[in-house]
Formats: C-alpha cells, sequence, structure tokens
C-alpha cells in the first residue's frame, strides 16, 4: 500500500540521502589534509594531478569534466598550480579557448612524493572489499545520471531507477515488489 506523502517527515534531517552523502564526502575529504598539507596542495589540486599523472597533456575542458567541476573552479587552480611550477597551461593554435594542461617537471616528481596516499586513506575508511565495491557503483551510478530523482516518473525508469512513488526520502522498491530503505541513523526499515 503506498504511503501518502507526508512534508513533515520528507524534511526531516535523518530521512535526507543528500545529507550522509554530504557529511561523509567532507569527512573523507577532510581525511586527506594530513596527506595533503606536507605538499602544499589541496584535494582539489590533488585529484587534478591524479588526471594528469594518469594522462599528461588534457584540456581544461576535460579536467572540468573528469572532476564534476565547472571552469569557474577549475581555472582559477590552474592559474595558482600554474604560479607554483606544476603545469603549464597552452591555448590551441587552432582555437583559443581551447587549453591544454601539462605537468612540468616539478608536477611529475610530486607523484612519487603522493605515492602512499591511497593506501593509508584506504587505511582510515573500514569498509569490507565488497561494500567499497558497492558504493563507488552506487555513487557513479548517481553521478552519470544527474539528477535523475527530480525527472518525471517515466524518465526516472528509463533512467534506471525504479524509485518508489511515496515521496519519502531514502525508500525504493527493490526487483519484485518489495520496498525497504534506511532510517535515521542507518537503521533498516521496511514497509
Amino acid at each position: 500500500m503506498e504511503k501518502p506523502y507526508d512534508p513533515g517527515e520528507a524534511l526531516k534531517l535523518d530521512n535526507q540521502l543528500c545529507f550522509p552523502l554530504y557529511a561523509a564526502a567532507r569527512r573523507i575529504v577532510g581525511s586527506y589534509t594530513p596527506f595533503l598539507r606536507p605538499l602544499g596542495i589541496t584535494y582539489t589540486q590533488y585529484i587534478t594531478f591524479l588526471l594528469l599523472w594518469e594522462k599528461d597533456g588534457i584540456t581544461v575542458g576535460e579536467i572540468c569534466r573528469r572532476l564534476y567541476l565547472d571552469s569557474g573552479t577549475v581555472t582559477p587552480m590552474l592559474k595558482k598550480m600554474e604560479h607554483e611550477g606544476y603545469v603549464t597551461r597552452q591555448r590551441s593554435e587552432d582555437d583559443e579557448r581551447r587549453v591544454t594542461v601539462f605537468l612540468t617537471d616539478q608536477g611529475k616528481e610530486l607523484k612519487k612524493k603522493a605515492e602512499e596516499i591511497p593506501r593509508k586513506i584506504g587505511g582510515c575508511i573500514s569498509l569490507s572489499g565488497e561494500d567499497a565495491q558497492s558504493l563507488y557503483r552506487i555513487l557513479y551510478e548517481i553521478l552519470n545520471n544527474g539528477c535523475a530523482g527530480a525527472a518525471e516518473p517515466e524518465k526516472r525508469q528509463k533512467a534506471g531507477k525504479n524509485w518508489r512513488e511515496s515521496g519519502q526520502a531514502g525508500w525504493r522498491e527493490e526487483p519484485g515488489g518489495s520496498e525497504r530503505g534506511t532510517g535515521p541513523a542507518g537503521t533498516e526499515r521496511s514497509a
């Protein structure tokens, strides 16, 4: 049976999916600070370096796309990284709007100093390998589908979403029609 939408319940902090995502992201990003501070870089610079260490010579547009950031955030950060001697930016001769970013020797050398960061951070997060893989998959599903939950029900279904139409945050219809969700403090609740 469908539960009617209850604005009082829907507006409780503990019923918001966005809040634990926001709080967890802040906590995880904050856990990088002790490892990044000695290198003199921020978390956003670190993830930019990860991209450039993976593939040097990528455009500002590609950096924005891969990091889910806008150019108003990325451009000033790249200017600072260039000023600090980590990268160079080169405008395309064919299209002035296209800027490609390259690591300098100093930017390449920083990779060696950062090699242990993923291992150290992995030790700070107590999730089983299976839970970590599930979380990774779910987070990328959210990122890749945008805000599909705000779309019309038919569009949500097309986007692969099977959200329950109750309007209650945190509830979903499972395959086969059973319902479940999480409530305050991560407790399981069933309808």
